[in-house]
């Protein structure tokens, strides 16, 4: 029989975790999501972040990547996730403008964040979708750690 899944549309600077089957549906160009899941738990949750670092000033709001990957972290462990079982999956990270400050791109940049503290944290990166010069929509099923993505042209942004 078809799951039957609950619907979330993640928003910029947003995160979602659940217990209970969910199909989340986001919109990606430079911005990275993080797909983390707990294969034992059937635990899922998804970041979506628009810089790679706090610096600081301001809120600290997961629009940055090290909070949107820590904030995301805690929310699943609250459910019930245990650390050592979670993998990763990251998407996003495009480069869809023709700019960047000192050479270094955003989407490139927001792409290091997510590896380098997934690998700090000792999180294994299972499968990714990273780079390019096209958007991605992705769905990502909370219970399996299924992820669907498609690559968008500009005029479907």
């Amino acid at each position: 029989m078809e799951q039957q899944y609950s619907q979330h549309f993640l928003y910029p600077s947003t995160l979602f975790a659940s217990k209970e089957p969910y199909v989340v549906k986001t919109i990606l160009g430079s911005c990275v999501a993080i797909c983390l899941w707990d294969p034992h738990t059937k635990i899922g949750g998804i970041n979506h972040y628009m810089l790679p670092t706090w610096n600081g000033n301001d809120l600290a709001s997961p629009k940055y990547g090290n909070i949107a990957i820590d904030k995301l972290l805690e929310r699943m462990v609250h459910l019930g996730a245990k650390r050592e079982n979670l993998k990763a999956k990251i998407f996003g990270g495009g480069e869809l403008i023709e700019s960047g400050a000192n050479g270094t791109l955003i989407g490139e940049r927001n792409i290091r964040v997510a590896r380098l503290i997934l690998e700090e944290k000792k999180i294994p990166v299972v499968a990714s979708s990273t780079g390019g010069r096209k958007g991605r929509k992705i769905l990502f099923f909370t219970d399996t750690g299924e992820v669907r993505h498609k690559f968008l042209d500009k005029k479907e942004q």
